[in-house]
């Protein structure tokens, strides 16, 4: 019949106005799922790697870590390094004063060394044997001592001379001790003996040789304990070493003395 709605057409409707009440009502259909938008971005898409509000600039959902502080150890210097620079400061000034003290007393006393010349020689009885080897004569050197220095005195003492030709020595002898003050000049004399002393056979073939030309050269060295005395400063005590080579006597043909020959030799002074 025509007007007359149909039921089975009619019961739809009822249905889908029932499932629509819930929802107008706000009771959500728990069999399907809650629509939540766009998914959530990975962890990497964030410029912190956190997303916004859990460590921005304006909100704190969760507590603020503790700022973290670089600490620094305090060394204390070492006590020994310490030292170590502070002694060697003292030591190089103490080095400076020395080296200026000494400085200054040089430059007040002006210290020079002694000067000793041979002024003569004399030779007598004057041999050599080929055959034994054996040499005699007697010598007689004069020397002059000069202390040069203004401000020092000097005595000497345990005085040993020797005499010889080349490097054989021929005599040797004590000479008796002195004092020589400022500015001073003292005459020492030496006597050497030489009876039938033994001596190598070079020397004795030497010897004869120059013999022959006219002139033995001989050398002599003294060797002295000496004290330096300045009076405020403190005296010194000093082996003095003098050697005077080259001294040439001339020997006459008749056996007769010899002398030196050449006049005044300056001898070599050291320390």
């Amino acid at each position: 019949m025509e007007g007359v709605p149909s039921p089975q057409k009619g019961k739809p409707r009822e249905e889908e106005k029932k499932k629509d009440l819930p929802a107008f009502f706000g009771m959500a259909d728990n069999s399907r799922p809650p629509v939540t938008g766009y998914p959530t971005p990975p962890w990497s898409a964030y410029s912190n790697g956190h997303p916004p509000g859990v460590y921005s600039n304006t909100a704190y959902p969760y507590a603020a870590p503790r700022p973290q502080y670089v600490s620094y150890q305090y060394y204390a210097p070492d006590q020994r390094a310490t030292f170590l620079r502070y002694f060697l400061v003292a030591m190089i000034t103490f080095c400076a004063i020395i080296g200026a003290m000494l400085l200054i007393i040089w430059l007040v006393l002006q210290p020079r060394l002694p000067e000793f010349r041979a002024e003569s020689v004399t030779l007598a009885n004057f041999s050599v044997s080929y055959s034994s080897q054996q040499v005699s004569g007697d010598w007689l050197v004069r020397f002059r001592v000069a202390n040069p220095n203004k401000k020092i005195r000097i005595s000497y003492t345990d005085i040993e001379s020797y005499i010889y030709y080349e490097s054989e020595p021929l005599s040797a002898m004590r000479l008796p001790p002195f004092d020589q003050g400022t500015r001073n000049q003292t005459v020492v004399q030496a006597s050497f003996a030489a009876v039938d002393s033994y001596v190598d056979g070079w020397a004795v073939s030497g010897m004869n040789a120059e013999r022959a030309s006219g002139a033995v050269i001989f050398q002599v060295r003294l060797i002295a304990l000496a004290r330096f005395d300045a009076g405020w400063w403190p005296a010194r005590w000093r082996l003095v070493r003098v050697f005077c080579r080259n001294l040439a006597v001339a020997l006459p043909s008749n056996n007769g003395t010899g002398k030196l020959t050449g006049g005044v030799r300056d001898c070599m002074v050291g320390l």
